[in-house]
């Protein structure tokens, strides 16, 4: 895969994931505060939780693509980004709903703080910043700065991988909802 084919591969796995979504909030609110009957969370607790998760996440990609802008100003990478590999099978799995043990942070918790109108907004700011943050690192950029992540056992990974984290992290939530919506109509 050529190295521009990533940056569209994640600019396009982003836009797929947050509109889908974006439809959720389509549903109709009985749906959407349903609770589980294991106790889980409802499907606006879900988005609100996915809206988090990507705020905490933004804040290291926000400090990682300045880093990565700044040292791309003094380094030449071109031949680190000819022979750059962005696979990463752990990544991949970030997206299965319940591939993995993880316990999140009480941070990225849903606390009902906020509308669902409020929370559908976040997520297309979000979206934008991280499709901005594609766009001005075009030239391979993104792999000069690295951060570790401990979920999955990830280690350390590069901007674009961080990226491309927080879309699988909401993709791995779709599956959570159309389970709670599933029981919800197995209800009616």
């Amino acid at each position: 895969m050529r190295n521009n084919d990533i940056l569209t591969n994640i600019s396009t796995h982003l836009t797929d994931t947050f509109e889908v979504i974006d439809d959720w909030f389509d549903e109709d609110a009985a749906c959407m505060n349903y609770k589980p009957n294991n106790g889980g969370w409802s499907i606006t607790e879900i988005l609100e939780h996915i809206s988090l998760t990507s705020h905490f996440l933004l804040i290291l990609i926000d400090k990682g693509v300045k880093k990565a802008l700044r040292k791309a100003q003094i380094t030449d990478f071109s031949a680190e980004w000819d022979s750059y590999s962005f696979k990463n099978s752990g990544l991949d799995e970030i997206g299965l709903y319940q591939s993995f043990n993880w316990i999140r942070p009480e941070h990225m918790e849903p606390q009902s703080l906020k509308t669902n109108s409020e929370i559908r907004s976040l997520l297309k700011k979000q979206l934008d910043i991280c499709l901005n943050h594609l766009l001005s690192m075009p030239n391979g950029e993104g792999i000069l700065y690295k951060t570790t992540m401990t979920v999955n056992n990830l280690g350390k990974i590069d901007v674009y991988q961080y990226i491309y984290f927080l879309s699988k992290h909401a993709e791995r939530h779709i599956a959570q909802m159309q389970k709670v919506k599933n029981e919800y109509l197995e209800t009616l």
